[in-house]
């Protein structure tokens, strides 16, 4: 196989293992774990040899990536709403009931190449969903498409840089039409801010609550432990409902309604929005956005 990219170790302030050290060296394997499979294929040369991961690098090893035979993707077929693209990302709306990734091939991850413009930059990479949705949530997914992006973009999901709007449907009457909730997810902190934008009667769960949600940490499933916590489930939901209040054959009703963030290339403020999925405008038909 070729080698399409060398690189030569210069004095090294300290012991450092190779799967360490290779992380952003080159663009085709941007990813610890990346770089951790090219060494176990042997695409990772060191001093015209294959190696370990527990390899230490030292001054003047010479490294050298191999060329990845790619295999043509298959690709899933699915129509999905491209709301922002540039060069380096891009915000999809994802439906509910597909998973965003996954060892199985419906999946987000596998639709995207029709839908996505390649990237011109020199480090362009597959489209690649940089968080997830749950199964059955939909809404506002952001797409990398560049290595650089996909590494700053995970670096902003980390320092809460990026702020995630969702709106659900909760039953029961709420208590009160805004408020915090710190309960803990899994034995870890958690924190939700929220606010009622509607509310409407039902019979058969006393109300019907339109709520706008925003969390402050990522915990899985936050929002609907949260809402459940308050005694106010997410309509739909089929792990945290109360008993005889169980809604059964639309899905869970929540969705990634808005995304804030600075782009981290251009620096433009990004406020990107998903319209609000047609059985919640069945529900609230008169709710007017402000």
């Amino acid at each position: 196989m070729k080698v399409i990219q060398q690189h030569i170790v210069p004095k090294v302030e300290k012991s450092i293992r190779l799967q360490e050290y290779a992380v952003d060296l080159f663009n085709e394997i941007p990813t610890k774990s990346a770089v951790k499979k090219g060494i176990k294929k042997g695409l990772i040369l060191v001093n015209g040899k294959t190696t370990t991961t527990a390899h230490f690098v030292q001054e003047n090893d010479v490294i050298e990536l191999l060329e990845i035979q790619k295999t043509k993707q298959k690709v899933y077929e699915l129509e999905l709403e491209v709301l922002f693209e540039d060069d380096y990302l891009a915000v999809i709306n994802k439906p509910a009931g597909i998973s965003v990734s996954g060892n199985k091939f419906a999946t987000i991850a596998n639709a995207l190449i029709p839908h996505i413009q390649p990237s011109s930059q020199a480090d362009a990479v597959q489209p690649f969903p940089v968080h997830r949705l749950d199964y059955p949530t939909s809404g506002c997914l952001i797409i990398a498409k560049t290595a650089k992006a996909k590494r700053e973009l995970h670096a902003m999901f980390e320092d809460h840089k990026i702020q995630k709007i969702y709106r659900a449907v909760s039953i029961g009457k709420m208590k009160d039409t805004k408020g915090e909730i710190d309960s803990d997810v899994d034995e870890k902190t958690a924190f939700t801010t929220y606010k009622v934008l509607q509310s409407l009667k039902s019979e058969k769960f006393e109300a019907l609550n339109l709520v706008e949600l925003y969390p402050q940490t990522g915990r899985k499933h936050q929002l609907r432990q949260h809402l459940f916590s308050l005694g106010n489930p997410i309509m739909g939901d089929q792990k945290y409902y109360l008993e005889n209040k169980k809604h059964q054959g639309y899905g869970l009703y929540l969705h990634a309604f808005a995304l804030e963030f600075i782009h981290p290339f251009t620096q433009e403020k990004l406020k990107l929005k998903s319209q609000m999925p047609k059985k919640f405008i069945r529900l609230f038909p008169d709710f007017e956005e402000a």
